[in-house]
């Protein structure tokens, strides 16, 4: 069975002011469908851009990643636009909600840019919001919400399209103990399901038993991939 997602010798190098950093030096991974890996580190490890390769965000400048057996480098920007609309979630460390929209109409966005008439879904994200608790506030404002309350509309708007993959970038940087294990028992027990596969950067080191592998990071290498349990 190929797993849901296949780094193969990925090299990403940025070009800062005529200085060259290697953020990713030559990554290998793979990802199983349904597993929910963590990606850790010290900062400025390559974390970041890993997932952002993995999501079709940056193009690497070597290497392959496949994810469901698709090669997004060799796609072309309508395809790629196309397929990350699909069959993927993002979950921004800074939540990156709109402030002029409400919760429902948030978490809808990514379901009108996949061609649903607005009210239909913004049906949907209330009952996907439902499903995160919070129902009641679907006409909030994100600043009439707490920082767990918008981390969750952040949540349920990856969630919305039902994507295969859901990418995750520090979600419980923000928040306290207890609210972010409420985060990461939500994302275990809405997320992982029909076979989805949720990856996280984390410094986290109270989630790290949610995770059923953690890979290590360190100068753009993966040194060490193990299970959690």
């Amino acid at each position: 069975m190929n797993p849901a997602v296949r780094c193969q010798n990925v090299i990403k190098v940025y070009d800062t002011g005529g200085q060259k950093v290697t953020a990713l030096n030559g990554i290998n991974l793979d990802i199983a469908a349904g597993e929910l890996m963590m990606l850790v580190g010290p900062s400025g490890c390559g974390k970041t851009t890993l997932i952002s390769v993995i999501a079709g965000i940056l193009d690497q400048d070597e290497g392959s990643c496949e994810v469901f057996g698709e090669n997004l480098l060799n796609m072309r920007s309508r395809d790629k636009l196309n397929f990350r609309a699909h069959n993927i979630g993002f979950v921004f460390q800074a939540f990156n909600l709109l402030p002029s929209l409400n919760a429902a109409e948030n978490v809808s966005v990514p379901l009108i840019i996949n061609g649903m008439k607005r009210v239909e879904a913004e049906r949907k994200a209330i009952t996907v919001l439902e499903h995160v608790g919070l129902g009641e506030r679907w006409t909030s404002l994100p600043s009439q919400l707490s920082g767990g309350q918008q981390q969750r509309v952040a949540i349920a708007r990856a969630l919305v399209h039902s994507p295969r993959l859901i990418v995750c970038d520090e979600p419980t940087s923000a928040l306290d103990h207890e609210t972010g294990r409420n985060v990461m028992t939500l994302l275990k027990d809405v997320a992982m399901h029909k076979d989805r596969t949720l990856v996280i950067v984390t410094h986290d080191a109270r989630i790290f038993d949610f995770a059923d592998r953690i890979a290590e990071m360190d100068d753009g290498h993966i040194i060490k991939v193990k299970d959690s349990r």
